[in-house]
């Protein structure tokens, strides 16, 4: 890939020792939120959430501005809202939201201990330095900077410090907050996670994305029954061959190509960065999503292909009942991730066709009946943005980008309330390795995106 001159490789090595006397609190901060389990299984986002109250009514927030929530049959589950009041009510406010639950994390696999925050050479390790404790020590330590520098805001901020974004079953914070405290949290817009700064390989600054949209996540399930029998005779009809042959044709299908003002506005600028035949195949992409060569070019990267089309993907397959009887029953699990504006319904219809077999029953699992349009890329976001990015990370190239996954921001915009992935912060072509073992941040990266993120703010909070 051949990278805009102007991407600054940072110095090799930025140890404890270099941070000035502010970043040392904020690391602080963060070591506490880091060290703080909140898995589903034995941790706890209510214990993370009062430590982060208590800094900030140490900092001087009174309780009226501090809302701590939860349900009483999910105990350990539980939430904070923080305002900082604007001074002008015409202006709607601005939500600023982080999950604080994360992932299980195995120990043994890790290099240090995964629930302690351990700097080895450029990175900080621990579950949750990147996903996504980083924004929420970043959003907090802001609300202390503010309040310490006697900072008024033009529009109210409003923090939320949630659970259950990485947990299907768990209590999810933000639809809590949603359907039950919506005045907690209603807003102009919103600021999340999902739009990282990319680097190379050699930790060369690539691009600072900026997410507008997101995919909807969907499970789906294939299901075969059968008499069975015994294995010694077999039959024809066999219910794991049959599922078999609706995979094998969910596999060979492709769903079409469909951008979106932001994926287009990604290819256009990525283009440049990329360079090449690649950089050619993004232009022509961008201009017409009907060229095939040009498709077919793109779509080589995985990512890109995903950006550009609903996927569903086979992930789970469970069959028979006995090693020495024909099975009775074959079931995998589908899931799919769609591209905004497109139904469940619709994917479920077109599921149904690829199985092309009535013996195969398509079920949509717990639908997420979750539809919406991306956010705009309007100049109140896009300014303040590239404006802050120029100051920080000279030379880097803002990119509007759509998600593959999904956060609770596809919550809030369904909900009405734009929401924006704006991290700031750096990572390598790995992510840093989120959701698997030895999770990581650069020390750089951290700090540097912290800078960023309060200014960011400031800008938004003055329009």
């Amino acid at each position: 890939m051949k990278i805009l001159s102007l991407a600054i490789l940072w110095s090799a090595t930025t140890m404890a020792a270099d941070l000035r006397p502010d970043q040392l609190a904020f690391r602080d901060l963060y070591k506490e939120l880091v060290e703080t389990n909140t898995t589903l299984s034995v941790g706890s986002c209510t214990d993370a959430a009062a430590k982060m109250a208590a800094r900030l009514r140490a900092a001087g927030y009174p309780d009226k501005d501090l809302h701590a929530f939860g349900v009483a049959d999910k105990p350990k589950e539980g939430g904070l809202v923080a305002w900082l009041p604007g001074f002008d009510p015409r202006e709607k406010a601005i939500l600023l939201l982080a999950h604080i639950d994360v992932v299980e994390a195995d120990g043994k696999d890790w290099r240090h201990d995964p629930f302690k925050l351990t700097e080895d050479g450029d990175y900080y390790y621990g579950r949750g330095t990147t996903d996504d404790k980083a924004m929420a020590a970043i959003f907090t330590d802001s609300r202390i900077r503010y309040r310490r520098d006697g900072f008024r805001p033009k529009r109210t901020l409003k923090l939320a410090l949630t659970c259950g974004e990485e947990t299907s079953i768990a209590f999810n914070g933000v639809q809590y907050l949603i359907d039950s405290r919506r005045d907690l949290i209603d807003a102009g817009f919103a600021i999340n996670e999902g739009g990282v700064g990319m680097l190379d390989a050699n930790g060369k600054r690539v691009a600072l994305e900026v997410q507008m949209g997101e995919k909807v996540y969907q499970d789906f399930e294939f299901t075969v029954s059968n008499p069975g029998g015994h294995s010694s005779q077999p039959v024809k009809e066999n219910a794991i061959y049959r599922l078999a042959a609706a995979l094998s044709r969910l596999d060979a299908h492709e769903f079409p190509v469909a951008l979106t003002d932001t994926t287009r506005a990604y290819f256009r600028r990525m283009s440049a960065i990329t360079g090449g035949e690649t950089g050619r195949a993004m232009r022509a992409l961008a201009e017409t999503s009907s060229d095939a060569k040009a498709v077919a070019e793109v779509a080589k990267n995985k990512t890109w292909n995903a950006m550009m089309r609903t996927t569903c993907v086979a992930t789970m397959v469970d069959a028979g009942h006995a090693v020495n009887a024909l099975p009775q029953r074959a079931t995998a699990n589908v899931n799919c991730r769609l591209l905004p504006g497109v139904s469940v319904d619709s994917v479920h219809k077109t599921l149904i066709d690829i199985a092309g077999d009535p013996a195969v029953t398509v079920t949509i699992v717990e639908s997420q009946s979750v539809t919406f349009e991306p956010p705009p890329l309007t100049p109140e976001i896009m300014k303040p943005l590239e404006a802050v990015a120029g100051e920080i990370y000279p030379g880097v190239p803002v990119v509007p980008t759509m998600i593959t996954g999904a956060t609770d921001g596809s919550r809030l915009n369904a909900a009405g309330i734009p929401t924006y992935g704006i991290e700031g912060v750096f990572v390598d072509p790995d992510l840093g390795n989120i959701h698997g073992i030895n999770e990581r941040i650069r020390v750089r990266s951290l700090m540097d995106g912290r800078d960023f993120l309060h200014k960011l703010v400031q800008r938004y909070a003055m329009q």
